[in-house]
Parts: C-alpha cells; structure tokens; sequence
C-alpha cells in the first residue's frame, strides 16, 4: 500500500469512529465533565501515535536513502540501498540503484579508455626518451670522451665531471623511461618484471623483498599491466611517505585467480585522505574486476591488496 493510502485509511477510519461516536449515545455535556474529556483525550492522542507511527516505518526508507546518497561511492562499487517501504518509496529507490548501476557502467568504460590512453601516451614517451634523448645524449658522452683525450691535463678534471653528469643524466632518462614503460614486462612478463621493479626500489633505505612464484594462472595483459602497476604505486607511496626501511612484495595463485599483496613497516595510512595514487589503484582494479583493499599491516605500517579473476584457460 503506498504512503498515501496508509495516512488517508488511518484519518479516514478515525473520523468515521469519532462520527459514529457523535451521533450515537455519546454526548459532550457544556460543560465537559471530566470523564468526557478524558475520552476526547484519549481519542486524540491515538489518532496521534498511529500517524506517527505509520509516517515514522512509512519514511524510515527514505531516510535509509539520503544515507545511501550521501555515502556512495563510484570507486567501491556494489553498494545498494535495500528496496523496501510503500510502493513510491520502493519505486523511488529502485531508480536509484538503476541510476547507480548505469554510473558505474559508464564510469567503467570511460576510466578503461582513459587508462588505455595513458599507457599509449607513456609508451610514446618512454619510447621518445630512449630513442631520442637516450641517442643524444650517448652522442654527446662519446664526444666528451674524445675530446678527453686531447684536452690538456688542467682542463682533464672539469671534462671528466662532465662525463660523469652526462652518463647520470642517461641513466636517469632510462630509469624514467622503464618505469613510463616496463620493457621487461613485454618481453619476459609478470614475475620478471616485480622482481626488477623490488630490486629497483632496494635502496640505501628500504629493502624490498619479494616472492613471485612462476606458476601463476593465466591472465590477461590488461590484467598483468595493472599488477604491476599497483605494485608500482604501493612501493613509490612506501618511498615517499612511509618511512619505512622494509617491504616486500608477494603474488601467489588464489581460488580462481592471483593476489598481489604489497606491505611495509612504515607509520601506516593514519588519518591522511586519498590521493590520486590511491584513487588511479582503484580506477585499475575497477577496470579489470579486480578488489583493491588498504589496510593497516599487522603490526604497523601499511597493507595493499589487489586480487585479481584469472582469464580463462590454462596455468603458465
């Protein structure tokens, strides 16, 4: 029955109570004995408690929604308000959840062309930095060397500092242009490539320890590319923020699928907002179907999980 119905059928029996009471047997005296307005009162305030009642259950849906609402997140999706209530309200939150799921739908095919075109713009990148700046600046490092050799010893010294400011800048060109584009994930894949990236991030500081077993379930390159960068972002966050000096990285095969856990010692997430570190993660996990979950790790610092569905077919 719909909200209406419900307060109209409950004013309209007690005015038809208080009508035939009226011109029954009952009667008001002037003046009111007190029995009479006890009745009276009595009545009233019966009337009272069951509209409240019946607007109290009658808008607890409604309630229900605004807090949905207000809580909603595009990011985790899933999230449903109960449809329950009279029928506008049931209507009402029905819409909602097919407004919710249409959002979800769309935000997932725009995040999966925005993704796709970000990896392409950092593959033309990386490879504009190793083929054209790499080339020149390994142009100019020969050059240095020759000209070494021929410049008279006091000017030996400031040669050599250039040499070695020109083969720093290479190798920092090519350090950016792996991490724009992991060339050891094409060629030698998923295991390879986390190995690399915790040896990459081994500093004087942090020490990254690893374990990624060969015999993974099948997934697909959609897939292994946000692996990895997941992983990515979990030790570049470790890096900078967490003040840690240990991590690892783990991937092993769970039912139906791999998880790729990322954990430190570090100070932990504490009371810090998302940032679109965090956010992007999510945006990755969401594009695959895979769950993305940050908690704390036992103990102290910080723990990321991302599980991953297998692709169909066989282990590799």
């Amino acid at each position: 029955m719909s909200l209406f119905w419900r307060i109209f059928s409950l004013n309209a029996a007690g005015l038809v109570v208080a009508a035939a009471l009226l011109l029954g047997p009952v009667t008001v005296s002037t003046p009111v004995r007190p029995g009479e307005a006890a009745a009276v009162v009595v009545g009233l305030a019966s009337l009272l408690a069951a509209n409240a009642l019946v607007l109290r259950f009658g808008l607890a849906p409604l309630q229900r929604l605004g807090l949905a609402m207000a809580t909603a997140d595009l990011l985790r999706p899933g999230a449903r308000a109960a449809v329950a209530g009279p029928a506008e309200t049931a209507a009402l939150i029905t819409t909602y959840n097919t407004m919710l799921d249409r959002l979800e739908a769309e935000r997932a095919t725009g995040a999966a062309r925005a993704l796709s075109a970000q990896e392409r713009e950092r593959h033309r990148v990386a490879r504009e930095l190793h083929d054209e700046v790499g080339q020149t600046l390994t142009a100019v490092l020969l050059q240095l060397k020759r000209v070494a050799d021929r410049v008279p010893d006091e000017l030996r010294e400031d040669v050599h500092q250039a040499q070695e400011a020109t083969r720093a800048g290479l190798d920092e060109i090519r350090r950016i242009a792996r991490r724009l584009r992991p060339g050891v994930l094409d060629e030698l894949g998923l295991p390879s490539a986390l190995r690399s990236l915790a040896a990459e991030f081994t500093t004087h500081g942090l020490t990254v320890r690893h374990h990624v077993p060969g015999d993974l379930p099948r997934l697909t390159q959609e897939s292994e590319l946000v692996i990895y960068r997941v992983a990515q972002e979990g030790l570049t966050n470790t890096a900078r923020h967490a003040a840690a000096d240990r991590a690892e990285v783990l991937l092993r095969p769970v039912t139906d699928g791999v998880e790729l856990l990322v954990r430190d010692n570090g100070k932990g997430l504490g009371g810090a907002l998302e940032g679109s570190g965090i956010s992007g993660m999510r945006e990755r996990a969401l594009l695959i179907g895979a769950t993305l979950c940050l908690q704390p790790a036992p103990g102290q610092g910080t723990e990321i999980r991302l599980r991953v569905p297998a692709a169909p077919g066989k282990t590799r």
